[in-house]
């Protein structure tokens, strides 16, 4: 990957989260965070992954940040200085519950070993 593309990846999600935190009226907007975002080659489409606080209004939030995906946009090519703003696709990010999970079967293995120390 190159370093222009790396670099707009930070500023995009750096920009993505202030505009939510900012310039959004959706007060269930306000609370998801953009944990990473990835942009195609030939930046016309970008992945921004996020989570939430509530994963069980995940779909109510995705649905939202699908509507407010232009609005956004256009924030977006305001503040970023590029040729070609892309189009932004919003998807919920799993890691963080994949990790607990993961995180509570090495407790639950641990957990079971008495033996040590």
């Amino acid at each position: 990957m190159s370093i222009k593309i790396e670099r707009i990846e930070k500023e995009m999600v750096r920009e993505v989260s202030q505009i939510l935190q900012m310039e959004v009226k959706n007060q269930s907007l306000k609370l998801i965070t953009i944990t990473a975002c990835h942009v195609t080659n030939d930046l016309s489409f970008a992945k921004i992954y996020f989570t939430c606080f509530q994963e069980e209004e995940r779909k109510k939030v995705e649905a939202e940040l699908k509507q407010a995906a232009g609005f956004i946009r256009k924030q977006l090519s305001d503040r970023i200085n590029l040729r070609h703003t892309p189009e932004l696709i919003f998807v919920y990010d799993d890691s963080i519950a994949y990790g607990k999970k993961i995180e509570s079967v090495i407790e639950k293995m641990h957990g079971g070993d008495t033996n040590e120390e």
